[in-house]
């Protein structure tokens, strides 16, 4: 097929745009890719002037319409979503394309993509909570399709000793700053704990937690070095802070670290524990708490936390790579009904 691939392409690092792009590549299909947030107004202009933030939004959307009538692919997949407005897709529809929605995101209170999914042929959702949210609205064709890992960019790595030095902790956790992460991650203060990620500069005065920041920003280079250098890597989940807004979706770095053959320790995120085994393939806590009692286990019992290593790695290459996810994605969306 010829498939059209709307996203968005972080220029300074590869993301699951980049990883999705491949899987369509490896199965065989050609790939024409359109990134969504080429605007044309620059965002500081954009953002105090409503107008001109709807008029260069109108652009990106004819953009990706005068490049379907140039390319007039087989499928056109929208990954995000909240940037393709619902006329976009319903002109796509009209030139005779199949039309897919695969949302990448939490949700939010004011999800503008309740809007548009309505128009869409297929619907997909990295997290259950989308597609209940979608349930509510009278929309009952979302699916469940989480991300993944391509084993070509997360694999375990070589290190020297060096590396071990720079790269190397007991404990890891690699992810953005939140306040209730912060108070998580000080039930580990007296652990050789290591913190890379952005936004750790706001730590409260005084914390336990400063002497433990590594770096702002890493590359993927970087941070397959950090898992494969470390005995455990911790995982937790964004939250909405005032508990309105339900995600229960698991994060793509879930997958890019056991696929780097890293032993995980996760919050009990429910779609994590509904692709993988709890004490087999990563281990799952409760609490402040519970996390510091089981890194201590852990670090205690090499041999197990090696094993439970070793079966998440091969699960998740197994059954959780993007090819797997695309074919999915391809089987589903073959089997188009016109009448949305």
């Amino acid at each position: 097929m010829r498939i059209l691939f709307s996203g968005f392409h972080n220029p300074h690092y590869e993301t699951v745009t980049e990883y999705m792009e491949r899987g369509i590549r490896a199965l065989g299909h050609d790939v024409v890719v359109y990134d969504d947030r080429r605007h044309i107004i620059p965002g500081r202009v954009r953002y105090r002037f409503p107008a001109l933030r709807r008029l260069d939004l109108l652009q990106l959307n004819r953009r990706l319409v005068r490049i379907a009538r140039r390319e007039r692919p087989d499928l056109a997949i929208v990954t995000g979503g909240d940037r393709i407005l619902g006329p976009t897709v319903q002109s796509l529809s009209a030139l005779g394309i199949v039309t897919a929605l695969w949302t990448t995101d939490p949700p939010i209170r004011r999800w503008s993509i309740i809007e548009s999914a309505p128009r869409f042929d297929h619907i997909f959702c990295q997290g259950t909570e989308a597609v209940e949210i979608f349930s509510r609205h009278g929309i009952a064709r979302a699916r469940w399709l989480p991300v993944g890992c391509e084993p070509a960019s997360h694999h375990p790595v070589d290190l020297t000793e060096s590396d071990r030095r720079e790269y190397g902790s007991d404990v890891v956790f690699v992810g953005s700053h939140y306040p209730e992460r912060e108070v998580l991650l000080e039930a580990l203060a007296d652990f050789d704990l290591a913190i890379w990620g952005p936004g750790w500069e706001k730590l409260r005065e005084g914390s336990p937690l400063r002497s433990r920041i590594r770096k702002a920003h890493t590359a993927p280079s970087d941070w397959l070095k950090v898992y494969s250098a470390s005995r455990i890597v911790l995982a937790t989940h964004y939250k909405d802070p005032e508990g309105v807004v339900p995600v229960h979706q698991a994060s793509p770095r879930v997958f890019e670290a056991l696929a780097c053959r890293a032993f995980l320790v996760c919050d009990r995120q429910r779609d994590v524990f509904s692709l993988f085994c709890d004490g087999e393939h990563l281990v799952g806590f409760d609490n402040g708490a519970d996390l510091a009692k089981k890194v201590r286990y852990y670090l205690d019992h090499p041999l197990e936390r090696q094993t439970i290593a070793r079966k998440g790695h091969e699960e998740v290459v197994r059954r959780h790579t993007y090819v797997h996810r695309i074919e999915e994605l391809l089987a589903l969306s073959a089997g188009h009904d016109e009448s949305k």
